[in-house]
């Protein structure tokens, strides 16, 4: 009977075993299909990188493109290479302002008695006023050189030391060249900042050297404020037209009509137009306005302004249709429509 017993126990011993081991095979590939499972369904990323379009500064491009053409026109006047190119970029804003698209003239230079080539009209002092129209480009900067030359109120600006960009920009402003007071410290700004007096210097066949000292100066000169009793609010007068009113300032037109929030170029006699920041809030100035705007100063970047303001890059730069991420010292950059 014990034996009986004994046989019944190891049966059932046996049975669960058996149980045990099916039990355990059969999980075991389920275990490692999960583990295949798992192995297989983690893909390996794909790291697509995005093509970037590289960022063009247009002052920079037209540097390069023009470079050659102001040290000619050096060799043969004696006009500064630096001062050309300064003067090309300023007025026709890097070669980008309607005017200079439509007729390759980068200096503003009008049709004047005797002018037998192509013309244009647009506005500047008077409404539709003749520019000339250039087929070369180069030709413009020979006008340039020539309307300096031959000159007599320019006389003056060709007795200085060759090179000496900083006595030009000076001279220009002092023979009438331009109403904008800050006229010379706008030139030799980008005269030191893109370091364009190295082209005087090649042309010299001089060492070219970077002068710190007059470089901190131009600096401080190009920040420094207008005088906030002329300059911050412009009262239009008759026959004024935008444009005249922008380029007496030294402003873009679109910079004028953003400040002022203008659709159109159309102003009229007696109407108030801020001209920077400050007089936005000027109790004598009854003008809605609610812009915003920076003045760069030396070390300001888009990034330190864009934190400064909370406003991201990209907004800023489509706000002042920069196609860069370069600015200059000097520069209004607007903050809000």
């Amino acid at each position: 009977m014990r034996t009986k017993y004994l046989w019944l126990l190891f049966l059932i011993v046996g049975l669960l075993t058996s149980c045990k081991s099916k039990k355990s095979s059969a999980s075991t590939p389920k275990v490692k299909n999960q583990n295949v499972e798992v192995v297989t369904s983690i893909e390996t990323p794909i790291t697509t990188k995005k093509s970037e379009t590289p960022i063009t500064d247009a002052t920079l491009a037209y540097i390069e493109k023009y470079k050659n053409t102001a040290m000619e026109e050096m060799q043969i006047y004696k006009i500064p290479a630096s001062i050309t190119l300064a003067q090309g970029i300023l007025e026709s804003s890097s070669g980008r302002s309607e005017l200079t698209n439509k007729s390759n003239n980068h200096f503003g230079i009008k049709c004047h008695k005797g002018w037998e080539g192509d013309k244009t009209y647009h506005d500047d002092d008077h409404k539709g006023e003749c520019f000339r129209v250039y087929e070369d480009p180069r030709k413009s900067f020979r006008d340039h050189s020539l309307f300096l030359a031959y000159r007599t109120r320019y006389s003056k600006l060709f007795k200085y030391k060759q090179g000496d960009y900083v006595s030009w920009a000076k001279g220009l402003s002092e023979a009438g060249y331009a109403t904008d007071r800050r006229y010379p410290a706008k030139l030799i700004a980008l005269i030191e900042k893109y370091e364009l007096h190295k082209y005087d210097a090649q042309v010299l066949g001089k060492a070219f050297e970077v002068d710190k000292i007059l470089e901190e100066e131009v600096l401080v000169e190009a920040t420094k404020p207008q005088n906030t009793s002329t300059s911050e609010i412009h009262v239009v007068e008759p026959q004024q037209t935008l444009y005249s009113i922008a380029k007496s300032y030294g402003l873009a037109v679109d910079e004028l009509k953003s400040i002022n929030n203008l659709t159109t170029n159309i102003i009229s006699v007696g109407q108030q137009l801020v001209l920077k920041e400050n007089s936005i809030t000027t109790k004598s100035a009854p003008i809605q306005n609610s812009s915003k705007v920076h003045f760069v100063s030396k070390g300001d970047t888009l990034y330190s302004i864009s934190r400064k303001y909370n406003i991201p890059v990209e907004e800023i730069k489509k706000i002042n249709n920069l196609a860069s991420n370069n600015i200059s010292v000097g520069q209004t950059i607007i903050l809000t429509k």
